[in-house]
């Protein structure tokens, strides 16, 4: 089957559906499933974006809410995964997953799935070590530091999917395994982002909880996105014994959705013929999440998951086959995830817009079956009821130091990785930064601006589709740089259109008129690429 797979793209649902539609017309290309690797911004309503941590620039509502109110459906199955700038409020409803609007399925802070027989995992949200080994006691209404700390990567959902056993065939992550940039060209990555050198030459680019998943799932590809640039590896995994069969990954970051970016991606997978055509559950990460429900932690307090240290007295948490067909059984041998897709928050509507509206923390009533049907604790009923004791609150007791700036990690509570440089320590000029326009200050400011009932025609402008080869081998290291020309030259590859020459990508700026606001809080980082341009104006 054929697989689209795309980059961060920032609420723009209608330009990444019409450039699909724009492949099929054109090239008789129709993609079975669409995944997108993260940064999707399913904004609902002005509540919504008050929860998404950009600057307030960059606070527009897109046209995700078309899709959750019904006008509009997704043309093809979507599923994507959390990044760092979602509406975290809407996505924190379904910590095991679920429907965001018809025929568009979040995976959860984890999650597997299985479509037309192809298995498909995947981790939301960016790694920061200050937060890796907390629970999820974010909740909104959200404050300064838990708008960024509830999209941080947790130590539970890594432990969890490292329980899996059986084979993985498609995993996404948002940012990048750390140490993958040395399996492919690494000289061109350079070329085009100059300002990940120190990261790259220091091995701190990256998250450390993914190259350890990377390392433990073997998936045959992983998708990523965050660092706006596309980029191709190929992993030779090392074997446990002589017996196994040896295995390797594909990795591809995707670039984001803006008109003359590489941002799209079409892959042919192999799956079961005689498998529907609807999404379902994954038998054994159900019986994964029964069997670790117990470690689930909605505190703030730091803890590290059972281990073999003579410390804990059960470590293994993967799951037997009698576990696996108890799940089976259960579900009648019937695995189709129920379209159980509800309302659960106002739409907004450009007629009667309501820059005042302020969140609340909700029960999905997805998450509540779905709890119900396997046995498992709903994340969110638990902070309420911890709220409601007095022993959660929903913000810092104290008030922590800028904490996305700080790429160290917290003294005080060491984390088992020794770096926390999942994103940059120095400035990405083509990434949202929370610094500019002092956007991290004012969480109150809504720039509600929505697209207009007729959007314009992108079939002249998003032309960057391109159709990957089945193979992509490049060897460890800067033996071959040579990645990005044998996927240009490769006959499987192709160019849907031409790039027009006669338009130019559009410009965005960094900090304000005088230059100044982008770099007033940096910290340890290069402040002279502010004096450089940057790529894009806009997300």
């Amino acid at each position: 089957m054929k697989v689209a797979v795309a980059g961060c793209c920032h609420g723009a649902l209608d330009k990444m559906y019409e450039t699909l539609e724009l492949l099929q017309q054109r090239h008789n290309v129709r993609p079975d499933l669409l995944l997108c690797c993260g940064d999707f911004q399913a904004v609902r309503n002005e509540a919504d974006l008050r929860c998404m941590a950009v600057p307030a620039k960059y606070r527009h509502m897109q046209t995700f809410y078309r899709y959750y109110s019904g006008e509009k459906k997704a043309p093809v199955l979507t599923v994507f995964i959390g990044g760092n700038h979602e509406a975290s409020n809407h996505l924190q409803e379904l910590p095991y997953g679920g429907w965001v609007a018809p025929n568009i399925y979040y995976l959860g802070y984890a999650g597997v799935v299985r479509f037309r027989g192809v298995r498909i995992g995947g981790i939301s949200g960016i790694f920061k070590s200050h937060d890796y080994r907390k629970g999820h006691f974010e909740c909104p209404p959200y404050n300064q530091q838990t708008i960024r700390s509830a999209y941080h990567v947790r130590n539970i959902e890594v432990f969890k999917l490292k329980q899996l056993k059986r084979p993985m065939d498609i995993f996404m992550s948002h940012d990048w395994p750390r140490s993958i940039y040395h399996y492919g060209n690494k000289k061109q990555l350079l070329k085009m982002k100059s300002f990940f050198r120190q990261e790259v030459e220091s091995n701190t680019l990256g998250s450390p909880a993914a190259s350890e998943l990377l390392q433990h799932l073997k998936p045959t590809y992983w998708f990523s996105a965050h660092l706006h640039v596309k980029f191709a590896a190929f992993m030779q995994h090392q074997t446990n014994s002589k017996e196994e069969l040896p295995k390797a990954t594909k990795f591809l970051a995707l670039d984001k959705c803006l008109p003359h970016r590489d941002f799209l991606q079409i892959i042919d997978i192999e799956h079961d013929p005689s498998a529907g055509d609807s999404l379902e559950y994954d038998a054994e990460w159900i019986a994964v999440l029964k069997a670790t429900n117990s470690l689930i932690n909605v505190t703030q307090s730091s803890w590290n998951m059972p281990e073999k240290n003579g410390l804990h007295a059960k470590w293994d948490y993967s799951v037997t086959e009698e576990a696996i067909k108890e799940v089976l059984e259960e579900l009648n041998h019937n695995l189709k995830i129920p379209c159980n897709f509800t309302l659960t928050a106002a739409c907004y509507d450009p007629s009667k817009p309501q820059k005042h509206m302020e969140p609340v923390h909700s029960i999905n009533p997805q998450t509540t079956e779905f709890c119900a049907q396997f046995g498992l604790t709903d994340i969110n009923d638990r902070i309420q009821q911890a709220k409601e004791e007095g022993s959660v609150r929903g913000e810092y007791e104290e008030e922590e130091e800028e904490e996305e700036m700080d790429s160290t990690g917290s003294a005080e509570e060491p984390s088992e990785y020794n770096t926390d440089n999942s994103g940059l320590s120095s400035i990405n000029p083509d990434e949202i930064m929370l610094d500019e326009e002092g956007g991290d200050e004012d969480l109150s400011t809504c720039s509600v601006d929505p697209s207009p009932d007729h959007p314009p025609d992108f079939s002249a402008s998003f032309s960057d589709i391109r159709i990957m080869p089945d193979s992509m081998a490049v060897s460890s290291d800067d033996a071959m740089d040579s990645t990005n020309e044998e996927l240009e030259k490769s006959g499987v590859s192709k160019q849907v259109e031409e790039k027009s020459l006669s338009e130019r990508p559009l410009k965005r700026i960094g900090g304000n008129e005088n230059g100044n606001s982008g770099i007033k809080k940096i910290k340890r980082r290069n402040q002279a690429i502010y004096a450089a341009e940057d790529e894009d104006k806009t997300e």
